[in-house]
């Protein structure tokens, strides 16, 4: 049963409100995680609900949020929670995204909004997983087992308002015909009549707006771009125009190869609102699934455009390729909440997954479609170079990093291959780097603000670099005064390293210098440790451990009630710690 368009992903998040709606999340969470095109999270109420995706403080605002980002809401609760947070947005029924209420048992589910963007259809497959029946109130659908405002991928309504107009007409008694092909009418229980004066016309003619009839386009036209221009969408208009072929028959854009990186072609795209995809030669623009395109109107080759039909609708996704995306990210210290909203993104239009083998198991749940390639954490520039082999084939694709992809990560491995690279085609991608949450920033964060002054952040691993020039620039960052923060301190090929660091350090440092060691910050096994340099040692830190060490201003005071009075252990974290942002100023002369 289709769940969505075809070919478009479609977001969907599950929001509970208690541990309750637990096992019904995780039933719908597993049917959606097996469909192509469809990305899902559970958003759990803090403190209220043990395991999600994503926590959320008020429910109000995220469900309104993911209203407005055009994310499908699977809510499990009373419909009237549903209905009164969202009434202040509802505005065209056009564009709503599915919105579902559904018993926190999974006993009834509920389609509230998305009438035309599939949300009894959804409510169905729902149900069918819950294995119980849908509650659809929509009458069209009701009285003739479809609806006729959502034709199915590949086609698509002229006018919603004269739509709604010309259903309401037929569930008035209204007979009707059908004129041009529509094979998933077949099985509708229209009132048709050979005579009609109402009419279920399949065309790509743009024609004029006709109360009497429900126009509906197949998306069989492809627009070449042979000739760029400064508004190439103006004259793929001007093209369609020409022909008398309206604007929804258009299927996608297709430009050679070597235009690849152009924006403007992008732009335009993104403003008719299809794929653009790129072919080598014009020999490949016929789809692979398909081996009957006429040309339409030559003369459109005056505006550098061609236009191509096709007798059924065409699939962009069977035309060349799209242009290849390959985007580094971030993963933050581990909790989902923690990660920014375009990873999350990112991770959702990814259809292949690289990294470590740990930072990929973080980086889940994914789809049956998503292709994972896990490697060893040392293979860097190997995962690189796959990363844009796989890209370079029009894939959607995406390196993931722990903390922050640029911070001792994949960002700089990715940017040396393409920088070593003489593949036009992997200089042809859009390649994108987006931020996470660093180690150093996260372990900051939970004891306060360390790093609120200049600061320096360093590797003590000497797997890339040689241990002279770790210790030439310790000795500078130390004098300097700069709070400093480590990662890679210690390991088991490195055991003596840190040691040899600490005695630099304590050349420029007193021993009441405060210590923050944030051991898998934003896991499940965090730990935080406040200390001072005196009693820092090595044992009290592993590789998964970031240390920061305080500049000569850095400060500790008690959190209220949490302080654990009379301990002066090496585990004592009752206190906050900061660097003031300001510098005590030299002696005048």
């Amino acid at each position: 049963m289709e769940t969505a368009k075809k070919g478009a992903m479609r977001k969907i998040a599950i929001v509970a409100l208690g541990n309750g709606s637990a096992a019904t999340a995780r039933i719908i969470k597993a049917f959606y995680a097996q469909q192509e095109n469809s990305h899902v999270r559970i958003y759990g109420l803090q403190n209220r609900v043990d395991n999600a995706d994503i926590f959320y403080t008020e429910f109000g605002a995220t469900v309104r949020d993911l209203y407005q980002s055009d994310t499908a809401i699977i809510a499990l609760c009373a419909a009237g929670i549903v209905i009164r947070t969202l009434a202040p947005l509802l505005n065209d029924k056009g564009v709503e995204p599915p919105v579902l209420a559904i018993a926190e048992d999974g006993s009834a589910v509920v389609p509230l909004l998305g009438g035309v963007n599939g949300v009894n259809a959804m409510a169905r497959a729902i149900a069918e997983a819950l294995d119980v029946n849908a509650a659809i109130t929509t009458s069209g659908e009701l009285r003739f087992g479809t609806c006729l405002l959502n034709p199915p991928a590949g086609y698509a309504l002229a006018d919603i308002e004269q739509g709604k107009r010309f259903v309401a007409d037929l569930l008035n008694g209204e007979p009707v015909s059908i004129d041009g092909d529509a094979p998933w009418l077949n099985d509708a229980d229209l009132p048709l009549a050979a005579i009609a004066a109402h009419r279920i016309k399949i065309t790509t003619a743009a024609q004029l707006k006709n109360s009497n009839e429900l126009l509906i386009h197949p998306r069989s036209v492809i627009a070449l771009i042979e000739t760029i221009s400064a508004e190439p969408a103006e004259d793929i208009k001007h093209a369609l125009s020409a022909a008398n072929i309206a604007q929804q028959s258009l299927a996608c854009v297709v430009a050679l190869s070597d235009a690849m990186t152009n924006m403007l072609l992008s732009d335009a795209a993104n403003k008719l609102q299809v794929p653009l995809r790129f072919v080598s030669t014009h020999a490949a623009l016929i789809p692979r699934s398909q081996n009957s395109l006429s040309p339409l109107f030559k003369e459109a080759k005056k505006n550098g455009v061609s236009l191509f039909i096709a007798e059924q609708p065409i699939d962009p996704n069977s035309i060349g390729i799209q242009r290849g995306n390959l985007t580094v990210i971030g993963l933050g210290p581990g909790a989902a909440e923690f990660m920014v909203p375009a990873a999350k993104q990112a991770l959702a239009a990814a259809q292949d997954i690289l990294g470590y083998e740990t930072y990929v198991n973080m980086a889940g749940p994914f789809r049956a479609d998503q292709v994972l390639h896990c490697t060893d954490n040392r293979e860097e520039m190997l995962r690189a170079r796959h990363a844009f082999e796989l890209a370079a084939q029009g894939r959607n694709v995406v390196v993931v990093s722990s903390g922050d992809p640029g911070v001792f990560a994949m960002a700089s491995a990715v940017l040396e291959a393409l920088h070593e690279s003489t593949d036009p085609h992997w200089h042809a991608l859009n390649l994108q780097i987006f931020p996470g949450v660093s180690a150093a920033l996260a372990t900051a964060a939970r004891a306060g603000a360390p790093l609120g002054h200049d600061f320096c952040v360093m590797s003590l691993s000497d797997n890339l670099k040689p241990w002279d020039v770790i210790e030439n620039r310790l000795d500078h960052a130390a004098a300097a005064d700069f709070a400093l923060a480590f990662y890679n301190p210690i390991s088991k090929t490195r055991p003596w390293q840190l040691g040899r660091a600490l005695e630099i350090i304590a050349q420029h440092r007193s021993g009441d210098t405060v210590v923050v060691l944030g051991r898998d910050i934003g896991r499940p096994a965090e730990k935080l440790t406040t200390l001072t340099l005196a009693q820092l040692r090595p044992e009290h830190v592993d590789m998964r451990t970031l240390v920061i060490i305080g500049s000569s201003t850095t400060r500790t005071f008690a959190r209220g009630d949490k302080f654990l009075a009379d301990d002066s252990s090496a585990s004592n974290n009752g206190d906050w710690v900061y660097t003031p942002r300001w510098y005590p100023l030299p002696p005048a002369k």
